[in-house]
């Protein structure tokens, strides 16, 4: 007797089974309809490979009326799904760029996505551009200005901007970030004018 796990056998694909698989995703995460898809799409394939059936075409269409029945229920809102998803990233410090790259990943249109940012702006006391977000997340991960010791943060500097540009902030944003004297001065950049990214 071997002590591997068995291979977990995928149950066969109905409209009930699709759509209970749909209402328990949804239960626990948030979710577009194009990522929702994408999980059922998934689901579909491994029954497939094991029971032969139902055809994929048929499991599309069966796909395609949940979803539009759970939009009808606004169970699924792209809409309201891309303004939570803006805020949040936003908050977590992601640049614009990456969000807008977030949002399309998960199957969030242009159009949902330029609203949800526009959104986000009407809403901020302060202009939305990357240079806030890029001190959100310099203050969460004790960047530049945010590091205690001036001798650590000279011998860290090209550390800094590789992290800042790996969250897809630019070389001009990540410099306004790293040249602040200290954090007063950082702050005095986001309350004045500095907001070009």
């Amino acid at each position: 007797m071997t002590g591997g796990r068995q291979r977990k056998v995928p149950k066969k694909i109905t409209p009930g089974y699709l759509e209970k698989a749909a209402l328990f995703y949804l239960e626990r995460y948030s979710s577009s309809a194009g990522n929702l898809r994408r999980v059922l799409d998934r689901k579909i394939s491994s029954s497939i490979r094991e029971h032969g059936a139902p055809t994929k075409e048929e499991a599309i269409g069966w796909v395609a009326e949940l979803i539009a029945k759970l939009q009808r229920n606004r169970l699924l809102d792209d809409q309201a799904y891309a303004i939570s998803r803006v805020r949040r990233l936003y908050a977590e410090g992601k640049s614009l760029g990456r969000i807008r790259q977030t949002l399309a990943v998960k199957g969030i249109g242009k159009e949902d996505a330029d609203a949800a940012l526009e959104r986000l702006a009407a809403e901020s006391a302060t202009p939305v551009s990357d240079l806030p977000a890029a001190a959100a997340f310099a203050r969460k991960r004790k960047l530049g200005p945010y590091r205690g010791d001036p001798a650590q943060r000279a011998e860290m500097r090209q550390k800094d901007l590789g992290a800042l540009a790996r969250r897809g902030f630019s070389q001009a944003v990540a410099m306004k970030i790293l040249n602040s004297k200290d954090i007063a001065d950082l702050e005095k950049l986001l309350e004045g004018e500095g907001w070009e990214n």
